[in-house]
């Protein structure tokens, strides 16, 4: 099995267009994916017991990102959060990487360093677990064959 078929990613992202588009990449690399428009919906679901990797914006009605991520931390969550947001506040970009953010992107943002991102969070997340050493070689591997995808950035009209 490999790496990628292992995680599941969760997308929160009060803009549909954005869901969509980074649902359709990251299952494109064999991520499992699931999308909520707000926090107050993926609190309330079961993916939030069972994410490997959250993706999260930060201006969002409700619940926004940074306030998700801070009681995520209370509750001593250990899931990656990269943060995608059209708005990057440097204060914003600041207080969600002293809150252990593991990437900060800023909308559109170019598709295979937010891929290699992702891989480098759940790898960063699992090589805290104890895992045998056929699943890091793959992690390592999966890491190494990101699709090229440079001239791709989500978030564009193309």
């Amino acid at each position: 099995m490999k790496f990628a078929d292992l995680a599941k990613i969760s997308i929160v992202d009060d803009d549909e267009s954005i869901r969509g588009a980074t649902r359709a990449l990251l299952r494109s690399v064999g991520y499992e994916v699931k999308t909520f428009a707000s926090a107050e919906l993926f609190l309330e679901s079961e993916a939030f017991r069972e994410t490997d990797c959250l993706v999260l914006d930060i201006r969002m009605p409700g619940i926004d990102g940074l306030e998700l991520q801070h009681r995520l931390n209370e509750k001593e969550s250990r899931v990656p959060i990269i943060f995608v947001t059209a708005h990057d506040d440097r204060s914003h970009r600041r207080i969600a990487m002293d809150g252990g953010a593991a990437g900060f992107f800023r909308k559109p943002f170019e598709a295979n360093a937010f891929v290699a991102a992702v891989q480098a969070a759940l790898w960063s997340g699992r090589s805290s677990e104890a895992h045998s050493e056929p699943e890091e070689t793959e992690a390592l591997l999966a890491v190494r064959a990101v699709p090229s995808l440079r001239s791709h950035h989500l978030g564009e009209e193309v």
